[in-house]
């Protein structure tokens, strides 16, 4: 079967490295019979009374939080404030990702305009090399060598990526299940260090695009470093400053990776030559989180993981709304639809995790391994 186009996120309007565009999918195929229900049922329609609702809501959240933080002083609850903003960065995060994937406005521009916005002035995290980056998942989800989201350095998701390591990274490799935690507490300074990186690098593959662009990406991303370094150290003393950045920083980066973390970790890797279809690559490497609104809210509608990877544009809203009917598409077509309770989720990350870490130690020929699939 050939594949059909893969819906990328958006991109800012400048030369980006993009995924290149897969072949048009047959009339006939399984997809392609999909999208045509779910176009029927409405729920590709852009929601932009939802949409005004959250960006305000958000924005009012944001504002509230730093005028709360200039009132309240120097003080030790300032790490109070200091939860809460970490919190409604994730939030803004959320947005973020919805504009990089034209959920929200029906022009390309619009969409970048509060992509910057969200990413690179509200919480210093570059727009443009997010994108590139978030692309190359959505067109090769959980593949070695392809996915750069299990191509990360402190940790190994298949077999023979952790038979290769050698010395600390064999070491950490091995343990990478206890710390994966720790970790996350690391993933905002991970993702601060990468934007920097991609504004100054140029317009290569792990740049923030080219010219103009990106040279206002990074000019909204030092005022973002400005104005936040600014106003802690002006409010708060040294000590309580440093605390107040490494508490707010370190819950936005765990609630930032809790949020992404149940949607493909544990789930199965594919090998580069894999031959699935978009239909099954999609489906088979994701994996849902059960819950209500709530949760919903919480994981910014990723918890409608499969939604998402098959529809990528579809808005935040209608995921839920799109759920029982490709639900039940998987179903008629043999195909296997994941769903866990969120700590359960988590539960079957670790354990892969575990899985793979065991093999960094001399076993058997015969002990059996996670190795990446060919379907």
């Amino acid at each position: 079967m050939h594949t059909p186009p893969v819906p990328e996120a958006e991109t800012c309007p400048h030369p980006q490295p993009a995924v290149q565009p897969q072949p048009a999918a047959p009339r006939g195929s399984e997809y392609a019979k999909l999208s045509r229900q779910v176009r029927q049922a409405g729920l590709l329609d852009r929601r932009p009374g939802y949409y005004a609702w959250k960006i305000t809501a958000t924005a009012l959240a944001l504002a509230a939080g730093w005028t709360v933080f200039v009132l309240a002083g120097d003080t030790w609850w300032q790490l109070g404030t200091a939860v809460f903003l970490a919190a409604v960065f994730a939030q803004i995060g959320f947005l973020g990702h919805d504009a990089g994937h034209r959920q929200i406005f029906s022009t390309r521009r619009a969409n970048y305009l509060l992509g910057v916005v969200c990413g690179n002035l509200a919480v210093g995290l570059s727009y443009g090399w997010w994108v590139s980056k978030h692309n190359r998942h959505h067109a090769h989800p959980n593949t070695e060598g392809e996915d750069p989201d299990i191509m990360i350095g402190v940790l190994a998701f298949s077999g023979g990526r952790a038979r290769a390591s050698r010395g600390l990274r064999r070491l950490i490799f091995r343990y990478q299940a206890w710390l994966l935690i720790p970790m996350l507490f690391l993933e905002a300074a991970g993702l601060h260090a990468s934007s920097i990186r991609a504004v100054t690098a140029g317009s290569g593959r792990g740049g923030a695009g080219g010219g103009r662009h990106r040279s206002w990406e990074a000019v909204l991303l030092a005022a973002h470093f400005a104005g936040y370094l600014t106003a802690v150290f002006l409010v708060l003393s040294p000590v309580k400053a440093v605390v107040f950045i490494l508490v707010q920083q370190g819950l936005f980066g765990f609630y930032l990776g809790c949020s992404f973390a149940p949607n493909h970790k544990g789930m199965p890797v594919l090998d580069a030559a894999s031959q699935a279809d978009f239909l099954h690559r999609q489906v088979l490497t994701s994996r849902n989180v059960r819950g209500g609104r709530l949760t919903g809210f919480a994981l910014g509608g990723l918890n409608y993981q499969i939604e998402h990877h098959l529809f990528p544009s579809m808005p935040q809203p209608n995921l839920r709304r799109s759920q029982p009917l490709i639900a039940a598409f998987c179903g008629e077509h043999g195909l296997p639809y994941t769903e866990a309770s969120l700590l359960g989720s988590y539960a079957q990350a670790l354990r892969h995790l575990h899985t793979v870490g065991r093999l960094t130690r001399r076993v058997p020929a015969t002990s059996p391994s996670p190795a990446p699939m060919r379907p």
